[in-house]
């Protein structure tokens, strides 16, 4: 038969469209065309697929015109992961392998000049979206790509080495093996590994810095954003290093999401499986860069800490764009990257720490040493961030300089482990209470879990008034007061809980 149809799967954000790669072998003027909306790197297949067929001792049809076709044409295509369908379609065109026996399979992979496979990015994104959907199919994959596809519960995951041992498990019945050496490329994979202990820096690291280290636990507990603000070398980056670990242990929903985002960014590793990611883009990135975007759309820094963290060192050094472009973001916990053709949607759910200094100099404040900056100066420098970004930041915290006494001569602080404890405790009595974590609440669910005592509500709006806060201001400072009670077991929140949460709201007054 000159006409063969192989399945595969081409990857829009988080979304696994169908492919169909049909393949039809013609007589006429020897030639490989593909079409289908394909990019340069699949175009580029044609030269991969015809040296790897040749040199795995399987027959290429020079002598005829071949055309191959992914289906659907508007789809856009990327990347090598149709080297291997593409190669399977062109031997079952020409008769080398049955056609039947490819129904109920998808495949993947990238091929190499000798046929051995490479993996592709986004096996796991792939799997999990056909999980999603209901989709039962069985997924062929590279060596590294399949072991990542086979972290989905009831995925059916074969790993193939070479192009052989694909051809091996599909040729027609009753024909002789292929003339040469055994190989055992062909393996079905058993299913994910159980969630394993997470390693995370040691908050027990960090010497002194209580006020600090009391914000993250609030945090951890709720959920919340975090500004640091502090002179160099204070800790602040430490701190943030360390915040992953205050924070409960991953579910296996939320380690297969953040691990199919990390798939289709290509970093990610079964060795961080069920580890909470913290991201720490460097100060000159880019809109694209922290949000996402390309062409076809990648995910950026903040979806790549979906279930994570997204550490901003020296915050107010970013563009001014790119800043803002977090906005939206820290609101909905989504990213929606719009393109002229299409456009793809891409988990956002992190948790923000940002770390700056007081001024350009950075010794505002100091007690070891002068600060030189003008007035002037620390107005325009607090300024690059922008109200509207503050006002999403739940807790602005002050980190002072840690002398060399209190450096030298104090204990280690607390563990991490003791701190989690807490944390779990309090999130889960948020749970139990509202199905959500506290940072999660909106409109009529703070009135009516936030559980506000009336002395406490005086207090607020007092406060609110004379400081000049505006309703999202005062809405994140009653989520904080509802977490700090949380972590106190207390049933209601009252004055006390309250006036924490605005102590956490005061280390940039003047922006």
């Amino acid at each position: 038969m000159s006409l063969s149809l192989v399945q595969s799967r081409a990857l829009l954000g988080l979304d696994a469209a169908a492919v169909t790669v049909e393949v039809h072998l013609a007589n006429g003027l020897p030639s490989f065309t593909l079409v289908g909306l394909a990019d340069v790197e699949v175009k580029e297949a044609r030269e991969r697929v015809r040296s790897a067929i040749q040199n795995a001792g399987l027959e290429f049809p020079n002598n005829k015109r071949i055309i191959v076709n992914l289906a659907p044409a508007d789809l856009p295509k990327d990347s090598g992961r149709f080297d291997l369908p593409i190669a399977l379609g062109i031997l079952a065109a020409s008769g080398q392998i049955d056609t039947a026996q490819l129904a109920g399979y998808e495949f993947a992979g990238e091929l190499s000049l000798s046929g051995e496979l490479r993996p592709v990015r986004g096996a796991l994104a792939m799997s999990l979206a056909l999980h999603a959907g209901g989709v039962l199919t069985r997924l062929v994959l590279p060596p590294d790509s399949a072991e990542e596809a086979a972290l989905v519960p009831t995925a059916q995951v074969y790993r193939a080495r070479h192009l052989l041992d694909v051809v091996q498990h599909f040729l027609p019945t009753g024909t002789e093996a292929l003339p040469s050496e055994p190989r055992d490329g062909w393996t079905r994979l058993e299913a994910a590994p159980a969630i394993q202990v997470a390693n995370y820096p040691d908050m027990a690291d960090v010497k002194g810095q209580l006020g600090a280290k009391r914000a993250l636990e609030i945090a951890a507990a709720g959920g919340h954003s975090v500004l640091l603000m502090g002179p160099p070398g204070s800790g602040k980056s430490m701190l943030a290093q360390r915040f992953a670990g205050l924070l409960p242990p991953m579910t296996t929903d939320e380690a297969l999401q953040s691990a199919a985002v990390a798939s289709l960014g290509g970093s990610f590793s079964i060795a961080t499986w069920a580890q909470r990611p913290t991201r720490h883009p460097h100060h000159t990135a880019s809109a694209v860069a922290l949000v996402g975007g390309g062409s076809p759309p990648r995910p950026g820094e903040i979806s790549l800490a979906h279930h994570g963290v997204l550490f901003l060192d020296e915050l107010p050094e970013f563009p001014r764009s790119a800043l803002e472009a977090l906005r939206e973001p820290l609101e909905s916990g989504r990213i929606t990257i719009s393109r002229a053709a299409r456009r793809s949607e891409f988990p956002a759910q992190f948790q923000l720490i940002g770390a700056m200094n007081p001024c350009p100099c950075g010794y505002l404040g100091s007690a070891q040493k002068a600060c030189r900056c003008t007035p002037d100066q620390v107005a325009r420098y607090q300024g690059k961030l922008s109200g509207p970004l503050v006002d999403r930041i739940d807790l602005h915290v002050e980190v002072p300089a840690v002398v060399a006494s209190e450096l030298m001569q104090s204990p280690p602080g607390e563990s991490s482990a003791s701190v989690q404890a807490r944390c779990v405790a309090a999130r889960a009595r948020a749970i139990a209470r509202q199905g959500k974590s506290n940072q999660a609440l909106l409109g009529q669910d703070i009135d009516k879990y936030v559980l506000l005592d009336d002395a406490a509500a005086k207090f607020l709006n007092v406060a609110a008034a004379r400081l000049g806060w505006s309703a999202r201001s005062t809405h994140r400072a009653l989520k904080v007061a509802r977490t700090i009670a949380d972590l106190a077991g207390a049933r209601t929140t009252q004055v006390t809980h309250v006036a924490e949460a605005m102590q956490y709201r005061r280390a940039l007054a003047s922006v």
